[in-house]
């Protein structure tokens, strides 16, 4: 169902597709000239929704039309199980189907955050030619998400243990499945917002830090979605991926986007690459890698640096970035001081300001 308490600007609305029913918000695009503006996709990440755009869309100029669904078992929209064998197929193929029954103009310019990042990276890979730029913000590695030690994005293990849906934490699991809004414990979603979503010196406004939280907690768990399913495996940690849910699309086993590299020359969207510089979720020392918790001493029995250092998040982005230039393409980086895993909720006008770059 469409919200009620969206900001100024900002509507709610459904749209059914022969995928999916579809929640999404959408600002601007009505004071506009045939030739001006352009349409911007946003594309969330993960444990998150829709939510997490609205104050960007409502400040956008009103010339840009700017759309945000949710992604299938996040927000508002239907939920349906992730096959993770297909890495981020599934969400590049609702977001397809989303973009054809709103018959929405391509080439389209998509932003894509976290978890967002990679379906934006594996739209552009299936759909070179409906892409304009690609706007990726602390994307996910092009190499998923765990279980990789360097930038080639070698596998530690050959069963990828140490990645997919075995990985998440259960508290923070059980905390979305009982919609909890305390302040109690490290791994409450509000506690995770403050801390790992954001550097951890942001304040949020209560208002918009509610909105927020109710973007996290519109999750749904289990098996078929976050985090997903798991199998056993004689290595370290004990733990291998599934074949179902989102965290298993996001293991090195499934998810492939180095594919971006491949895209012809005619057809490589320019890529701007904005990263927060204190990003504790994608970066080279996340916290939430199993490779930094063991070289933490979070994690009994860490088999060492050799066999499972910490995956080197930023570094691999950059070197297939670079060889996407190398291939014809282009990139720029920007980074953001004092800044997490979400920029545009951090320094909204700066990141405004940079997005704006790209649709002039």
């Amino acid at each position: 169902m469409p919200r009620d308490d969206t900001l100024v600007g900002v509507d709610s609305r459904t749209v059914e597709t022969d995928r999916l029913e579809t929640h999404y918000l959408e600002s601007g695009g009505s004071d506009r000239a045939a030739d001006e503006g352009e349409t911007v996709l946003f594309c969330h990440g993960n444990v998150s929704s829709s939510r997490f755009f609205e104050d960007v869309m409502a400040d956008l100029p009103a010339r840009h039309r700017a759309i945000a669904p949710d992604f299938r078992g996040y927000g508002d929209s239907e939920t349906k199980p992730v096959d993770a064998t297909n890495g981020l197929g599934d969400f590049a193929d609702d977001l397809r189907a989303f973009v054809d029954e709103l018959g929405l103009a391509e080439p389209l310019v998509i932003v894509g955050w976290s978890n967002g990042g990679g379906v934006a990276m594996r739209y552009a890979i299936d759909h070179p030619e409906a892409v304009a730029s690609l706007v990726l913000v602390n994307p996910l590695s092009p190499y998923g998400f765990g279980g990789t030690k360097d930038t080639e994005g070698t596998p530690c293990f050959g069963d990828y243990a140490g990645s997919g849906g075995g990985i998440g934490n259960d508290a923070f699991v059980a905390g979305l499945e009982d919609r909890d809004r305390s302040e109690e414990g490290q791994t409450s979603p509000r506690k995770v917002l403050r801390t790992y979503y954001v550097d951890p010196t942001h304040e949020f406004d209560g208002e918009r830090e509610e909105s927020y939280l109710t973007g996290m907690l519109d999750t749904a768990t289990g098996d078929g979605n976050y985090p997903g399913a798991s199998k056993p495996s004689d290595n370290w940690p004990g733990i291998a991926p599934g074949e179902t849910g989102v965290n298993n699309a996001i293991s090195p086993k499934y998810c492939e986007l180095e594919a971006i590299t491949e895209i012809d020359p005619d057809d490589k969207p320019p890529v701007l690459w904005i990263r927060g510089d204190s990003d504790q979720i994608v970066s080279n020392a996340s916290l939430f890698d199993l490779g930094t918790l063991g070289r933490m001493g979070e994690l009994p029995e860490w088999p060492g640096e050799d066999v499972f250092p910490p995956q080197p998040m930023v570094d691999q982005t950059r070197a297939v970035l670079e060889t996407y230039a190398d291939r014809g393409g282009e990139f720029e980086e920007v980074v953001f001081g004092n800044t997490g895993h979400a920029p545009h909720v951090e320094v909204p006008g700066d990141f405004l300001d940079r997005l704006e770059s790209v649709l002039e």
